[in-house]
């Protein structure tokens, strides 16, 4: 039911305005269905890309590895699974380059448009991990990984103190890779006191807050973006160009070495980006988020892990003692046909015309609407009008709303964040604050559909 495509501008980022304009004014333009074709000559041709192109790239995913060593040395056990999509020709070859232990679900490694093992294709499903994790359970691994068909999206559980596999989040996951390659981008040197404001961690708007809190103690910048992974790739470019043109002459054959001298020295050094719904890139070689860098960074943040005598959760929980506990839902109002398409508008509209006093029990103390107020990020640069709408409530509560580009629904993004004071500095403690924030949720969106409901009247 996805009728769209991507298309891609000469820096390897999704196209942005102008660009998408021009074409949808392009398409807009055609007034029936016949069409002369080009003479032959002058249509486009079809490279194929061979082997050589597949070692490049797989010789620079290597390069996201900031500690080889304790990849390879660490008896990390991993199960990972390309959903009947096409994951599997880099990550197989990638995995075996880290010298990592792992297996495949072999039953859903042959790529099928049908789908037939799973309800949905999706890894932010726990439904789709379902074989795997079955698998990582006989096998005793710690990881399950998955990527979508198309490879640019990752889900991942792990094994906790309990013995149980957990599933992660997009924000748990992007929060621990952000946390990790900031300590390293340190601990290696390309960043220190001096040039730390250099470091950029980039974002949207509706992904957790933790990893602000993770930037702001390095004293990396964090920028925020409109959801979508072009304008994060849209950030790369511009930092590409900040670095003078004799320089940056082939900028795209240089080694990760000689282009983080470039941006260090010029511009700005990208150390994580992502979008809470599982999406990450860890290096500008990649303009759109991408399945395989996840693996190689996740695989990585799970090794450190392990080499400290940890879970990946346990070391989540010790990012949550330290800067403080963010819980995040996502949720969504579906509202199909015609009618829901009219219902999706008035109840944007609303939302702009009267924004909420109060949701729940809880006082809205500030509204941001996206489509009429003029933004700027933390860099100057303006921030797209988008149909969305912010509002910060007391109580350290957040909740941003959106209509879906793709879907019949009207999106919500919940927000809760609890300072963890000394009494509750604990995993007794930090249990505590995780009940009380869930129930906060779920008080929050109580609230929020009876108010939606009431506007649609």
């Amino acid at each position: 039911e996805y009728n769209g495509y991507k298309v891609y501008f000469e820096d390897g980022g999704q196209i942005v305005e102008p660009h998408a304009r021009g074409i949808i004014n392009e398409v807009n333009a055609i007034q029936d269905d016949t069409y002369l074709p080009l003479a032959r000559e002058a249509r486009g041709q079809i490279i194929p890309m061979g082997a050589d192109v597949d070692s490049a790239y797989l010789h620079r995913l290597e390069s996201l590895v900031l500690d080889p060593h304790t990849v390879r040395n660490q008896p990390l056990k991993i199960v990972y699974s390309s959903l009947h999509g096409v994951g599997g020709a880099i990550i197989r070859p990638l995995l075996d380059r880290l010298g990592v232990q792992f297996s495949v679900v072999e039953s859903q490694e042959v790529p099928d448009g049908r789908f037939p093992t799973v309800k949905s294709p999706n890894p932010e499903n726990a439904e789709a991990l379902t074989l795997a994790m079955a698998q990582a359970e006989t096998e005793g691994a710690d990881l399950v990984l998955a990527t979508d068909p198309d490879d640019d999206r990752m889900g991942a559980a792990a094994r906790g103190q309990d013995g149980k596999l957990h599933l992660l989040s997009g924000n748990q996951l992007g929060s621990l890779m952000a946390w990790y390659r900031a300590k390293m981008h340190f601990e290696l040197g390309f960043l220190d006191h001096s040039n730390r404001g250099i470091g950029v961690i980039i974002k949207t708007f509706v992904t957790t807050g933790l990893q602000d809190a993770i930037a702001s103690h390095f004293g990396l910048r964090c920028v925020d973006t409109l959801t979508g992974f072009k304008y994060i790739g849209a950030k790369l470019s511009k930092y590409e160009q900040l670095i003078p043109i004799e320089l940056r002459e082939n900028y795209a054959r240089l080694s990760e070495t000689e282009t983080r001298a470039l941006r260090l020295e010029h511009s700005s050094l990208f150390v994580f980006g992502g979008e809470e719904s599982y999406g990450y890139s860890g290096a500008d070689f990649v303009r759109d988020k991408d399945g395989n860098s996840a693996v190689a960074m996740i695989t990585e943040v799970a090794a450190y892990a392990k080499s400290q005598g940890l879970t990946v959760l346990d070391l989540l929980d010790e990012l949550y003692l330290h800067f403080g506990y963010f819980s995040e839902r996502g949720e969504s109002l579906v509202m199909e046909g015609a009618s829901g398409a009219g219902q999706i508008q008035k109840l944007v509209e609303s939302y702009a015309a009267t924004p909420p006093a109060k949701i729940g029990a809880h006082q809205v103390i500030s509204t941001r609407n996206f489509a009429t107020e003029k933004i700027t990020d933390i860099e100057g640069d303006s921030i797209p009008a988008e149909s969305m709408l912010s509002f910060e409530l007391e109580a350290g509560l957040r909740v941003a709303v959106r209509p879906s580009g793709t879907e019949p629904k009207i999106k919500y993004y919940l927000f809760a964040h609890s300072e963890i004071t000394p009494e509750l500095k604990s995993r007794e403690g930090l249990a505590e604050v995780k009940k009380t924030a869930a129930q906060a949720l779920d008080a929050l969106w109580t609230g929020l559909q009876a108010d939606a409901w009431m506007r649609c009247k």
